[in-house]
């Protein structure tokens, strides 16, 4: 599919999105819902930010707008998008700034009379919010996005694994966190989250957002990578010397959980299903309880995580939607990326040359990463 047949396809789906919610047109100005619908391209300017800086537009009849400031349109139409896939729309940013509800009352005037606007940030204007509607649209990743995510999984997986090779003992957490950062740039990815622990933060915080502590030991490493809109998550584990035998057998009971959610990540599986087969896992590798003290992961794409599985959650496993699961047990953690096909889930973030943990489940071999020794 190429990016003109992909483009395509999103504004179907959007379009029937319109229908079923008794809409005339949605505005797009979300950075994440920006490179899904535009093939992979970017309205950030401002990281601190949600929304981008500019927007799109679909009508109900399928007609595509990009509304942009004349500061933001040439890099737009020069970059991101054609003014045959976007008409484009470009106003004074002077104007902009006089109202609050601009953008909404612009895009407004662009729908068929007595339309009504929806939008996936904020209600403004008169515009509902439908992020929720817009995010279902997103999930089936259509064959273009699935090539996209496996070379991103393949190059996260690489500069980390680049990168965990060349760690030593005695570097900081942050320090860490910028040569991850920095690796993953020299491939064109950009770190959304980077977390590292170091010895005992590992067994104390689940989201360990990095320090100026010193390593010694042993090292955590997360990432959520965007490239092209979409995200991917990973985690590494290393150990300077021989891996402690405790910290052997916590990943390798992690694995086994991991490889529970990986066999149950199939089309049609509910989000509470999932989140049980977490908790039993866990209580048949006698850590019963560790679900609740850290979310078990769930689906990904365009957001670090689209939905978590929960004792509640009744979102459902589409074809071809993106998973990040993430057990932890107390002092290790195991995460990859995958994607759940009909015929089971693929990997994405798996590299050869680390250590993997195999766990066979009826007949079908599941990997999860171990501990590097280094």
């Amino acid at each position: 599919m190429d990016r003109r047949g992909e483009i395509a396809e999103k504004t179907g789906r959007v379009v029937r999105m319109l229908a079923a919610e008794g809409l005339g047109g949605v505005l797009l100005g979300a950075q994440h819902n920006f490179a899904w619908l535009s093939a992979g391209g970017t309205n950030g300017v401002d990281a601190s930010r949600e929304a981008g800086a500019c927007a799109l537009l679909v009508r109900g009849d399928g007609k595509r707008f990009v509304l942009a400031s004349r500061i933001e349109m040439p890099r737009l139409l020069a970059e991101e998008v054609t003014a045959e896939e976007f008409e484009p729309v470009e106003f004074a940013w002077e104007e902009e700034k006089s109202s609050p509800n601009f953008l909404a009352d612009r895009a407004h005037a662009l729908l068929n009379e007595g339309g009504t606007l929806g939008s996936d940030l904020a209600p403004t204007g008169g515009a509902y919010a439908v992020e929720d509607a817009v995010a279902c649209c997103r999930y089936q990743l259509t064959e273009s996005e699935v090539e996209r995510y496996r070379l991103l999984g393949r190059d996260a997986g690489e500069a980390i694994g680049d990168l965990a090779r060349s760690l030593e003992p005695g570097q900081t957490e942050s320090e860490v966190a910028r040569r991850a950062d920095d690796s993953l740039a020299a491939r064109g990815i950009r770190s959304v989250v980077t977390l590292v622990a170091a010895d005992e933060r590992l067994k104390k915080f689940r989201h360990p957002v990095p320090t100026g502590r010193r390593w010694e030991r042993v090292l955590m490493v997360v990432v959520c990578a965007r490239r092209a809109g979409l995200i991917t998550s990973l985690t590494r584990i290393v150990c300077a010397g021989g891996v402690p035998e405790e910290l052997r057998r916590r990943t390798m009971s992690a694995a086994r959980v991991n490889a529970r959610l990986l066999a149950a990540t199939r089309p049609g599986a509910v989000g509470s299903e999932l989140y049980d087969a977490a908790a039993r896992a866990y209580a048949e590798e006698g850590f019963k309880g560790e679900e609740g003290l850290h979310h078990q992961g769930g689906a990904a794409g365009y957001r670090t995580r689209d939905w978590l599985a929960h004792p509640a959650s009744t979102d459902t496993v589409q074809v071809n939607q993106a998973f990040a699961w993430n057990p932890s047990i107390t002092g290790t953690k195991v995460e990859e990326t995958c994607i759940a096909t009909a015929s089971g889930v693929e990997v994405l973030t798996t590299i050869p040359d680390w250590p993997q943990i195999p766990v066979s489940i009826e007949g079908r071999e599941y990997l999860s990463p171990d501990v590097l020794p280094l």
